[in-house]
């Protein structure tokens, strides 16, 4: 015999809605909690072998274990983008006051033609302390921004010709202190970046150690 399929009864369908609508706005509120993109469970952890432009030194995703590491692509000739993201990187440490420390800020070249470690040095040292450099062979970077589904496009130009322009994407990428990915900023380029929302992601995370 096929068995009937039988309507819900008034009761428990309304019962069933209530708590469908109840894990609908939990969920929301959680979300709404978050300054970034809630990417916990759906982007793999954080993992890469570079050079240390600071000390030319070979470091892995757990140099970094314990802090909370927020990741930025882009390259040292960058005329907009990456400045203006690092000085409001720079002021969200500033921000986050005695845990600053627990912040690790990693720039990590597309560009690593022009960026030798001495530019890359300079270059960050403009900014902030908390803030570490990277480069990495071609095989390296593409790797890390494969894993991390990452583009970008450096334009044709000749052999040892200086002039030519790189475009990459925007986003922070933003792991926890067991090097798991959690947020990802979409933009943190202009003048009016919420840094006190930032701020409050990061000290959430801090929190959650």
């Amino acid at each position: 015999m096929v068995p009937i399929e039988r309507p819900l009864s008034r009761r428990t369908a309304l019962g069933f809605g209530a708590k469908v609508l109840l894990a609908i706005s939990l969920a929301g509120c959680d979300a709404q909690n978050w300054y970034g993109t809630d990417v916990s469970g759906s982007m793999p952890d954080l993992d890469f072998t570079l050079t240390r432009a600071s000390d030319g030194q070979i470091v892995k995703q757990t140099d970094f274990r314990g802090e909370i590491v927020a990741l930025f692509f882009g390259y040292t000739f960058c005329p907009d983008v990456c400045p203006m993201t690092l000085a409001n990187l720079t002021a969200l440490t500033q921000s986050l006051g005695e845990n600053a420390g627990r912040l690790s800020i990693l720039f990590v070249t597309v560009d690593p033609e022009r960026d030798t470690l001495e530019q890359l040095v300079r270059y960050v040292e403009n900014f902030t302390e908390r803030a570490t450099a990277l480069r990495g062979t071609d095989d390296q970077l593409i790797k890390l921004t494969r894993r991390l589904r990452v583009t970008y496009k450096i334009a044709d130009h000749v052999p040892g010709d200086a002039n030519y322009e790189v475009s990459h994407g925007k986003s922070i990428y933003v792991f926890d202190a067991e090097g798991e990915a959690r947020l990802i900023w979409p933009s943190f380029e202009t003048a009016d970046a919420d840094i006190a929302a930032a701020t409050r992601d990061i000290e959430r995370l801090i929190a959650d150690a």
